[in-house]
């Protein structure tokens, strides 16, 4: 009972420092930190972060001037020959080659848009996109948090299990040690001592088993940190957790979940793409200016020398007439997806506040279970020291021991199996109403 009672005060997890994870035992937090650092999905988180900044600077540099250059080098091998017709030099027909051998251009244009509402709503996505990449890297925090804490749990369960289990054969071998003795005098049968012997076995094969499962539940726990796998990991065998006591649940409030809030981000998006569709019935007008030189020569290198300037401004008015009804086909297909993700939208908020009522109702059956359990722990513990003294005294015969013995086996499972449905709903209630990070920070 000793390592029941250091197992229930041991699940409100102290802080640790994850550089000190080789010498010190990993807390929850530690643990946390390490994996907020080093998992996989929160680099790709940040890369997404990235994108969405330099999507924004991409939006903008389509409405600052766009500027090229050309240039170009011709060597006329052949040029070409133009007929003047007779009567103007002559009686008969002149042939003419116009141009000369080389010719050398070189030039540069700019263009400006002075008005493309197309591109500015374009501009106005900048904002929600970044908070969506946001949301995206915040969601992608709350998964680690969640995922470690109940790979933590069930981490932890399994050392608590091993240590009930090695209390249970040390327990048993007494037991045995005193049915020798009676065997050997004739006071019970071979029998007794058999079956005695049987159950030990067995706990020894589940003990055996019980390490396996703590060995894959490590392994699961160091792959959601990103650990590595041929690291230590060890978890304390008692922290300072000290109640199982009733949680103050707030009022539900949608808005706070980030699937809520990416899903919003991702509605406002479409109302922005809408918009953007319906810019293309506008006019569009631009500015363009180009400057540029011209060269030529019958010697080569005369072709780099003697340029002659040229150069335009003007405005460009682009104004849609008609397109065969492609672009209202296109607005009433946005419109559409508009109306399927508000309606999507509606049926979320919906599931939530389900996924939250669920929450809470498992939470409290849990706690009224695990605090029934821990009772009949003790009662069980009870009934068994007193069979023990009993049995001793004669009082009591071999089954009643025996029945005492896996009453409060069972008691003690059950217990285990309580406590971690307590925490993996109270786990899921922090879930539930978007308040993973802030279970984090208070640990």
């Amino acid at each position: 009972m000793k390592k029941l009672v250091a197992f229930v005060l041991s699940l409100s997890l102290a802080a640790s420092l994850p550089g000190l994870a080789q010498t010190t035992d990993w807390s929850l937090k530690s643990c946390i930190d390490y994996g907020l650092q080093h998992f996989g999905t929160v680099r790709i988180a940040q890369y997404q972060t990235e994108t969405a900044n330099q999507q924004a600077r991409q939006a903008v540099g389509l409405y600052l001037p766009q500027v090229t250059g050309s240039g170009n080098f011709t060597d006329n091998i052949k040029l070409q020959t133009s007929i003047i017709p007779a009567g103007i030099f002559g009686p008969e027909p002149v042939r003419v080659a116009f141009g000369q051998k080389y010719q050398t251009n070189v030039s540069a244009q700019a263009t400006q848009p002075i008005f493309d509402k197309s591109l500015l709503i374009g501009l106005k996505a900048n904002k929600p996109n970044q908070q969506l990449a946001q949301l995206n890297n915040r969601q992608t925090q709350e998964e680690i948090i969640y995922n470690i804490t109940s790979n933590y749990y069930q981490v932890f369960i399994a050392q608590q299990q091993i240590n009930l289990l090695r209390d249970n054969l040390e327990r048993t071998q007494q037991v045995l040690n005193i049915l020798k003795l009676q065997r050997d005098n004739g006071v019970i049968q071979p029998i007794d001592y058999t079956n005695t012997e049987v159950s030990y076995n067995n706990t020894r094969s589940q003990l055996s088993v019980a390490e396996n499962d703590l060995n894959l539940a490590l392994n699961r726990l160091k792959y959601q940190m990103g650990l590595p796998a041929d690291q230590p990991l060890v978890l304390p065998d008692s922290l300072a957790f000290n109640q199982i006591a009733p949680i103050e649940v707030p009022p539900f409030d949608v808005k706070k979940l980030v699937s809520f809030q990416q899903a919003e981000t991702n509605l406002a998006l479409q109302r922005l793409q809408l918009e953007r569709i319906k810019a293309g019935y506008l006019p569009t007008l631009s500015a363009s200016a180009s400057y540029g030189t011209l060269a030529f020569a019958n010697q080569f290198g005369d072709a780099f020398r003697n340029f002659t300037g040229f150069g335009s401004v003007g405005l460009s008015l682009r104004v849609p007439i008609f397109d065969g009804l492609q672009r209202d086909a296109q607005i009433q297909q946005q419109r559409l997806t508009v109306l399927t993700q508000e309606e999507q939208q509606r049926l979320n908020a919906s599931a939530f506040q389900l996924q939250f009522n669920n929450s809470q109702s498992q939470l409290q059956r849990a706690q009224t279970t695990v605090q029934n359990d821990d009772r009949t722990v003790k009662l069980a513990q009870e009934v068994y020291n007193v069979t023990t003294l009993q049995y001793r005294q004669g009082t009591k015969s071999l089954t009643d021991l025996i029945n005492a013995d896996n009453s409060y086996r069972q008691a003690q499972s059950n217990y285990i199996n309580s406590l971690i449905n307590y925490y993996q709903a109270r786990l899921d209630l922090e879930q539930s109403q978007g308040t993973l990070l802030t279970f984090y920070n208070q640990l």
